[in-house]
């Protein structure tokens, strides 16, 4: 019983005598960035999606009928205005000219026969060998060759018109689509489509904005021109800028949104009709905001924060006011300075006053 004694008093002991290990707590290691000043431009957020709408279309009808004789354009090229796009058959119209011509020629004889006998007939009843009744009759038969002659010159006019129509011309510059009647098909007037022209130097493009957004942009767009700038699936080179020229005149009811129109020049012919792309507009530009890195902006119960980083290396956690995010950066309407240091990288280990351990920027932080 006495060794069992000693046992048991013994273990006690030992563990007494054990030395203590002394607990090293590690610093939360973070990433920083300096808030610095910078001008950002405020645009629409999120960036709306537009559509790319030809600046002018206009569709080709022959104005008189008959058969295509001549293709002088080739499909999805450009043509210019004034061009020859469509040679109808001129045949028939060229003969309904000549005789249209002819009765003119006729009834222009006719009539300077009439006034030479009118003028006779004047003289004699003026001497008393006519009676008025023949010189009423001489007068009535030139003045219906006058008005026969006017029909035949409206005729004429109207027959040389149609011999223009067998050429069909380009109205505008553009871009040629696809070809609806070939030679040697018969077309009717004006029903047929023989071709869609699409003027696409300069462009439209067209989307829609929520109507929260009208108000500025009413506003900004009475002081200067509203630039807009599109992006699209491989794009390649400088995303195509634009100026504002539309604003529609009604809020549409079943979306809350607005149609906006921008022109751009479309110089090397980038933008295409029916394209989609995703247009950004600059309402106006902010001078001096103070900005930091996005990923330093956090959102808790309390609202937005950030955590900012003191000489000591604690950090202190600072409620902020932000404004709009450009190209990595917010933009801190209150609450933060220019210089300040924040943390960017590693806020999950930090509760205000801790102290931390800066990591070089090459190095990703501790979660």
């Amino acid at each position: 019983m006495k060794t069992h004694c000693f046992i048991l008093l013994a273990i006690p002991f030992l563990f007494a005598c054990a030395p203590k290990k002394t607990e090293v707590k590690e610093l939360p290691l973070v990433l920083i960035a300096q808030a610095g000043v910078a001008q950002i431009p405020v645009l629409i957020d999120p960036p709306p999606v537009g559509h790319v709408m030809p600046y002018s279309t206009v569709t080709i009808r022959p104005l008189i009928g008959g058969t295509i004789s001549k293709v002088h354009f080739l499909e999805g090229r450009e043509v210019a205005q004034g061009d020859l796009l469509f040679t109808i058959d001129p045949r028939p119209s060229q003969a309904a000219l000549e005789g249209a011509q002819a009765a003119l020629a006729r009834d222009q004889a006719q009539l300077a026969n009439a006034q030479v006998q009118f003028g006779r007939d004047q003289k004699l009843v003026a001497q008393k060998i006519e009676s008025q009744d023949v010189m009423d009759s001489s007068q009535a038969n030139r003045d219906a060759l006058i008005g026969t002659v006017a029909n035949d010159q409206s005729a004429v006019t109207n027959a040389q018109l149609n011999l223009e129509y067998t050429q069909i011309r380009s109205p505008l510059n553009g871009l040629a689509g696809q070809l609806q009647f070939h030679e040697g098909n018969v077309v009717k007037s004006p029903d047929d489509t023989l071709l869609v022209i699409n003027q696409i130097r300069p462009i439209y493009v067209a989307f829609a904005v929520p109507e929260r957004y009208l108000p500025e942009i009413r506003h900004q767009a009475a002081l200067h021109t509203l630039k807009a700038r599109v992006t699209f699936e491989n794009q390649a080179g400088t995303p195509p800028e634009g100026d504002l020229v539309f604003v529609d005149n009604t809020v549409d009811c079943t979306t809350g949104t607005i149609m906006l129109k921008a022109l751009f020049t479309n110089e090397n012919s980038t933008l295409w009709p029916g394209q989609f792309v995703q247009v950004s507009m600059v309402l106006e530009e902010m001078d001096h905001a103070v900005v930091v890195p996005s990923q330093a902006v956090q959102t808790g119960q309390k609202g937005t924060y950030i955590y900012v980083v003191k000489e000591d290396l604690t950090v202190d956690e600072r409620t902020v006011v932000i404004g709009p995010a450009y190209q990595g950066n917010t933009v801190i309407e209150s609450g933060l300075k220019e210089g300040e240091t924040v943390v960017t990288d590693g806020q999950l280990r930090l509760t205000p006053n801790v102290k931390v351990s800066i990591k070089p920027a090459d190095q990703p932080a501790a979660k």
